[in-house]
């Protein structure tokens, strides 16, 4: 009587239970979850035509709509693969990726296919499926227009074809991380580990049937860290966001009763400074889960005085499906100040209950002391983590040691087992011998009430061999100095740690997920040096 673990289980329960609730609203499109569902399975029988079987890859390049989500289960359920392209990447690295892939098939919009072509001479497709896009111009590609594409499929019986037995340990998708310091990462996750991953997701966000989840967060990242499986599951709704806007989405939490969503702490930034912010009535004090890079207490604090958000802190990494850590809050730390709320919501927080197992380990390989002062690297294995990197058995030897994922991020943990990440192995700033957390100093900056953005790097110095730097975005109309921000960041914190420098800049480098590319920051001061990433 063994059932493989696969989230596809989960469309079929929910067409099975709520035929019709309205599964996603797309705009002015909406979809109840047995037209959803008969898209989906025509989108499955019109690449089986096209000649798309089980193990095949195809890569996707969709902003977050229905077209979107009726991939991640169209060609899933068939046991092929997904490839969730990020449409920011530039063209050789798509290149790239659709080739190192094996994609043999493309499904792209029409708003992100300039780049697609500029490189299609040089890709080994089948074929490429088009959305169109109201206003954009028609692509010189010989592609099929998606709509068109599964209407071949409309009046087949899918009950007359053999049912597709899928392995939970079999890929479900192949997502690729950012190249920084070499070419991207396929990370090969399995039916299981998104099964997994989903029901934490549900479970720690307390994802119900009533649910009206916004995909702020990109589905291609991680999968939507979840959201595009978990949401389905509960009988939720989904409504799609085709790019991250302020306005946009503060309307849709009044007009859509908006009640969980999920975004980088830049997503975040974004919505608190928005003019409109202190405008919006938002009755539902929609749960917020946020990831990616470590939030400043300051920030969360603000999320939830101005905007009545409950956030929720997690962490983890595509390669970790993603999600290893979330603050679990308790009755007792409502009796604290809200700065001392927090503060604790800031850190990254303890196991989720399916994941397995996650600590802080030194550098002889044990368990950092419980003192929230030794400084370790967050180690994890289990349910979640990868099958491995795809076609990099050397990368993946790496990742994977002794049974462990090691992630790269440095934390400590707190007597009551609480992670808190104080950076990424590589952002650390070691000054004349000193340690120097990064997140540390822009969590100090961030309270700072002219300072919008920050991001800290090391720099070269001649006597303490690097130092810390901050490149800030200030809010519109301030006006503070390079030596006021000194000054206020050495009366919050000792000297030593306090930038010695400071720029003011218009915008900081960021992925299409929010995160910070230090990385690119790094490479402006550390040119011919052996420190840049």
């Amino acid at each position: 009587m063994f059932s493989p673990l696969t989230p596809m289980d989960w469309k079929r329960r929910a067409v099975k239970y709520y035929p019709h609730k309205v599964a996603v609203i797309d705009e002015e499109k909406e979809f109840t979850y047995k037209e959803f569902g008969q898209r989906v399975d025509q989108l499955s029988m019109a690449l089986n035509k096209a000649g798309v079987e089980e193990g095949d890859h195809v890569a996707v390049m969709l902003p977050n709509t229905h077209y979107m989500l009726e991939c991640f289960y169209g060609i899933c359920q068939m046991g092929a693969v997904m490839v969730p392209l990020n449409y920011r990447l530039s063209a050789e690295d798509l290149e790239y990726i659709i080739s190192h892939s094996d994609s043999k098939m493309l499904i792209v919009d029409e708003e992100f296919i300039a780049p697609i072509e500029m490189i299609v001479h040089k890709l080994a497709l089948d074929k490429i499926i088009m959305v169109s896009v109201t206003g954009h111009k028609t692509s010189s590609l010989n592609g099929i227009d998606y709509e068109n594409f599964i209407q071949q499929a409309k009046d087949f019986d899918f009950e007359a074809q053999p049912e597709v037995v899928i392995d939970e340990n079999q890929l479900l998708t192949l997502n690729y991380t950012s190249g920084t310091t070499s070419k991207p990462k396929g990370v090969m996750l399995t039916h299981r580990g998104n099964y997994i991953n989903a029901a934490n997701f549900m479970y720690h966000l307390g994802v119900k049937h009533d649910d009206v989840y916004l995909h702020t967060l990109p589905m291609f990242h991680a999968n939507g860290w979840g959201g595009v499986w978990a949401i389905t599951a509960a009988g939720g709704t989904h409504v799609c966001l085709r790019k991250v806007d302020p306005p946009l989405i503060l309307d849709l939490f009044e007009n859509q009763n908006i009640t969980l969503l999920c975004g980088a702490p830049t997503v975040v930034n974004m919505l608190v400074n928005d003019p409109k912010a202190k405008e919006t009535n938002i009755k539902m004090r929609p749960r917020m889960a946020t990831a990616g890079a470590p939030p400043a207490a300051a920030l969360i604090h603000k999320a939830q005085d101005i905007l009545g958000l409950n956030m929720i802190h997690v962490y983890g990494l595509t390669e970790t499906s993603p999600f290893i850590l979330y603050n679990e809050w308790k009755d007792e730390f409502e009796s604290k100040s809200l700065d001392e709320q927090a503060t604790i919501k800031a850190r990254q927080g303890i196991e989720l209950v399916f994941n397995g197992e996650t600590k802080v380990v030194n550098q002889d390989g044990e368990e950092v002391v419980w003192d929230g002062k030794e400084l370790g690297e967050i180690i994890t294995r289990g349910n979640v983590v990868m099958d491995g990197y795809y076609k990099d058995p050397e990368k993946t030897a790496e990742a994977i040691r002794g049974g462990w994922f090691y992630t790269g991020d440095l934390a400590v943990t707190y007597p009551d087992g609480y992670i808190e990440i104080q950076d990424r192995a590589k952002d650390l700033i070691i000054s004349g011998g000193e340690n120097i957390s990064s997140t540390e100093v822009e969590g100090v900056l961030y309270k700072h009430p002219d300072v919008l953005e920050v991001a800290v790097i090391a720099v070269p110095d001649e006597k303490w061999g690097e130092t810390p730097k901050a490149i800030i975005v200030l809010h519109s109309n301030a006006n503070v100095t390079e030596e006021e921000v000194i000054n206020y960041c050495r009366s919050q914190m000792a000297h030593f740690k306090a930038p010695r420098l400071v720029e003011f800049v218009e915008s900081l480098p960021k992925t299409a997920t929010g995160k910070l590319q230090k990385y690119r920051l790094r490479e402006i001061h550390w040119k011919g040096s052996k420190k840049v990433n």
